[in-house]
């Protein structure tokens, strides 16, 4: 007897790290965790179950006669602010829709301490939850069922004896769920059966319990002292009301409801999202959001005691930041003339919306600043040139004609679908635009379409997006165009099963160039780029590392100040790559094959895109800003 509905997926998110979370240990909750009733044994659990008490906001009461009642019940422990706990909310409506013919109720389980009633209430309904709704303050539900992260699922039969108690499915990606472990659990209970694997390791947020505030010690850090400022300075720009972040810390309050999940990610490195290697390549300080080995310590020491608050006298002041554009009131403003529609779950999509730029000449720009409509899902942003023309229309215009959705531009993966004429910049979380300097401009030759691909990452429930970019044109007279090089290996083929495919390319410097910035970039199988530049004396100079490559944290890294490249110059770029099961990101974990270069998920790349400009040129172009002016798709 099967009940199991293909929709009970898992989706891969980015913030606070959430993308690597099916490779992470994530099941202890850590000092701040909660009561030591939290640490309970399974057996102790089962005992508890049969006990259990409670009502939903409705303001109905269950007991155990509800529990006796039913074949099953399942507790999905969930928050409304853990991101890998909203894009399960349609597999649970799902689950709960095919398990409730067969005589099983289903429970949303709110236990987090910072979570109103009326934060929970908000939550369920814009989310469309389809069962009883609870809400665990004193986490009585989550001691009592052992339950220690969000999305959690715990399975009680009629008996009050707790069957299963884990994840709800095996993969970060909605596609490649291969084990539906919440509904094999089901399955055997209905059916008379011992439960095959009774527990999985649950992969998501700690929940936070309810707790009483830890006292400052001598020798432990202090919020107020210690934290906060590494906070403030590290972690607001992203992690406050209205940003990309899925919540906020700004205050002691959210900082220490957080903190088990803090010290789990930054200690891995996730967070905040800052790839290169340290020490290896020197960039622009307002880009660089990487935490010290002290202050990681810092932060680590101050969870495992509790999270204690200290004088809240030393708090240092919020930051202050600029509202709306960050680089002022820019000189045109690119946006589609309608929303984009997202689904509630499955894939991450890549859409590229085609703008007619309607230049009647060249231009010059300086600056471009991205605006996400909706930060909730919109992860990075990258503008992109097309002026190449073919029987009458432009690349992007003929992908966009071939799509026949009914949405707005069109899907590609990785890169827009064609080679670009040039980049216009981008955005992802934490980094700031910059301007370029004084002189040096990215050309956008006239009539050309400008492709704006907005990277989406879903949430549990339907979204809009529209995303503007804000263009600012060169002042005074541009002398250098950004051009654009690569290092690039066409070449590559991935054995299956090979855990440590190297691959290499080199670019030759043949006149003298000064280097901007440098963009790495792979797909899903990526694991390591190292690039750096070789002089004709034989030195050497660092470019950029990745030495965890995340295809969700790609980005072009702009240099502290620009390199200069003789010619004779090389610049040299070494890949790895990961083709094997133990690869968590590799879309062909059940059925490896080779892998080639391709614009597909299941194609590879290797590359290194270097913006350079040309010593010796010259261009003596007057700026000729146009009126402020709003582009939009046709």
């Amino acid at each position: 007897m099967k009940f199991r509905n293909s929709r009970y997926m898992f989706i891969r998110l980015p913030l606070m790290g959430l993308a690597t979370l099916t490779a992470v240990a994530a099941w202890g909750l850590g000092p701040n965790g909660g009561a030591k009733s939290a640490t309970k044994s399974a057996a102790s659990a089962k005992s508890a179950a049969g006990k259990l008490a409670f009502s939903d906001l409705t303001g109905k009461a269950y007991s155990a006669q509800d529990i006796a009642a039913h074949k099953a019940s399942v507790f999905l422990f969930v928050s409304g602010q853990c991101p890998v706990s909203n894009v399960y909310t349609p597999r649970m409506n799902a689950l709960a829709a095919a398990y409730g013919a067969h005589d099983v109720q289903v429970f949303a389980v709110y236990s987090d301490r910072q979570e109103s009633a009326l934060d929970i209430t908000r939550h369920a309904r814009e989310h469309g939850l389809t069962f009883p709704v609870v809400k665990d303050g004193s986490n009585v539900l989550a001691d009592r069922l052992g339950a220690k992260m969000t999305p959690e699922a715990i399975v009680v039969d009629a008996t009050g004896a707790v069957r299963y108690r884990g994840r709800i499915d095996d993969n970060a990606v909605a596609t490649r769920v291969t084990v539906h472990d919440l509904g094999a659990a089901l399955d055997a209970v209905l059916t008379g059966k011992p439960v095959a694997h009774p527990e999985m390791l649950a992969v998501g947020c700690a929940i936070r319990r309810t707790a009483t505030p830890a006292l400052a010690k001598a020798g432990v850090p202090t919020y107020a002292q210690d934290v906060a400022p590494i906070l403030r300075a590290k972690c607001e720009g992203c992690h406050r009301p209205g940003e990309v972040a899925p919540f906020s810390l700004q205050t002691y309050a959210q900082a220490s409801a957080w903190s088990v999940d803090i010290k789990r990610f930054t200690a891995g490195g996730q967070m905040p999202p800052w790839k290169p290697a340290p020490g290896f390549g020197a960039f622009q300080e307002t880009d660089v959001h990487t935490l010290s080995a002290v202050e990681r310590n810092m932060i680590a020491k101050w969870a495992d005691n509790g999270a204690p608050l200290g004088d809240p006298k030393k708090i240092p002041s919020p930051r202050k930041f600029v509202q709306g554009w960050q680089l002022g009131e820019p000189d045109m403003v690119i946006t589609p003339e309608k929303a984009y529609q997202l689904s509630a779950d499955g894939d991450d999509v890549y859409r590229n919306f085609v703008v007619k730029s309607n230049f009647t000449e060249d231009r010059y720009i300086s600056a471009v600043e991205v605006r996400p409509g909706n930060p909730a899902v919109v992860h990075h942003v990258i503008g992109f040139i097309d002026s190449y023309k073919q029987n009458g229309l432009y690349a992007s215009e003929k992908l966009e004609t071939a799509t026949k959705d009914g949405q707005p531009g069109y899907t590609s993966f990785g890169g827009p679908g064609f080679v670009p004429t040039g980049m216009m910049g981008g955005w992802a979380p934490g980094n700031d635009p910059h301007f370029l300097p004084e002189g040096i401009g990215t050309r956008i030759p006239k009539g050309s379409r400008i492709v704006v691909q907005v990277h989406y990452h879903k949430d549990g429930k339907p979204e809009t997006d529209l995303t503007r970019l804000g263009i600012h044109f060169c002042k005074g007279t541009v002398q250098k165009a950004v051009a654009g090089g690569w290092a690039i290996n066409f070449g590559i083929k991935i054995p299956p099963g090979d855990p440590h495919y190297k691959a290499e390319a080199t670019m030759s410097i043949v006149e003298d160039q000064h280097l901007l910035a440098v963009t790495p970039h792979m797909h899903l199988l990526g694991k390591e780029m190292k690039v750096w530049a070789t002089f004709s004396d034989g030195s050497e100079k660092p470019l950029v590392w990745i030495k965890d490559w995340d295809f969700n944290w790609q980005a072009t890294y702009v240099l502290k100040e620009p390199m200069a490249l003789p010619a004779g110059t090389k610049l040299h770029m070494t890949a790895y790559y990961d083709n094997s099961v133990q690869n968590p990101r590799n879309p062909m974990k059940t059925n490896l094959r080779s892998v080639t270069w391709g614009e597909q998920t299941t194609d590879e790349m290797c590359v290194a895109f270097f913006s350079t400009t040309k010593d010796k040129e010259q261009l003596n172009v007057a700026s000729n800003i146009p009126p402020k002016q709003t582009a939009s798709l046709r």
